[in-house]
């Protein structure tokens, strides 16, 4: 079986399986480990699939793009609770980021009435939030996702790589250990790496239905954000730990805290 033929047969059994394992491809098909991951790394180029630890996927199967009208009502609670914690990791005179999405919508409303700080956001509705808000809010502009409200493109790019600010509050649309914050889309991921990369510091807001899960265009590891502030719900893997400095908060009563945070200044 030559090379094409070979692409062509992982392509149909990932349509009829979901998801495929290298082990099960070698054994299936006669061939390397390395000829195999050469095969899964050529598809997903093409965009025929969507590499996962130790195979393969389906793009279909993971995580798509969500709309904010359901995003809205799902986790409230949580999503209040995190948001509450992440305010107060915000500095006094601070100049800060906020991605898009609900948790940091959330955040949002609770730094509404600060007037010391500097708000840079994607996200249409948070900007709405903050429209009578003391702070000083800049909003990127660029091109408009319908039905989500976030901005993204060439315009919203160019204002954040112009940028440095204190700290980014990042929304996660998939969160795994191991292949770390994930995306629906390249440019999606691309505005939050732009972010990142205008922070001195970078906070991972989820909530734990996020968790583990995978999408479609990596946006960074574990390794290279702070901390994660989460609802307790989620039980870490003692094994595999989600990050070194994980804040558990609770939607029902005073948020509990697993790590000293005293470096935060």
């Amino acid at each position: 079986m030559n090379a094409d033929d070979r692409r062509e047969h992982i392509t149909e059994l990932l349509k009829q399986r979901q998801r495929i394992e290298v082990d099960q491809l070698t054994q299936e098909l006669g061939v390397s480990t390395m000829t195999i991951r050469r095969d899964l790394s050529q598809l997903e180029q093409e965009g025929k699939l969507i590499r996962t630890h130790g195979g393969a996927a389906a793009p279909q199967t993971l995580n798509g793009e969500t709309p904010y009208s359901y995003k809205e009502g799902y986790f409230s609670l949580e999503k209040k609770a995190i948001a509450s914690e992440a305010a107060k990791l915000v500095r006094e005179c601070a100049t800060i980021v906020l991605d898009s999405g609900t948790t940091t919508l959330e955040l949002a409303r609770k730094l509404k009435e600060r007037g010391d700080i500097t708000i840079i956001t994607n996200d249409i509705p948070i900007a709405a939030e903050l429209m009578n808000s003391p702070a000083q809010v800049i909003v990127t502009g660029g091109e408009l996702q319908r039905h989500v409200g976030a901005m993204f493109g060439p315009h919203s790019q160019q204002l954040l790589e112009n940028l440095y600010v204190d700290q980014f509050f990042l929304g996660a649309h998939a969160v795994d250990p191991k292949a770390g914050v994930t995306a629906p889309t390249l440019e999606k991921a691309r505005i939050k790496q732009l972010m990142m990369a205008a922070a001195e510091e970078t906070w991972l807001l989820t909530d734990s239905s996020k968790i583990p899960k995978k999408a479609f265009a990596k946006v960074c590891r574990m390794r290279e954000i702070a901390g994660v502030l989460i609802d307790d719900a989620y039980q870490d893997n003692a094994e595999s730990p989600l990050h070194q400095n994980l804040i558990r908060v609770s939607a029902g009563k005073e948020s509990v805290i697993d790590e000293d945070r005293s470096h935060r200044g």
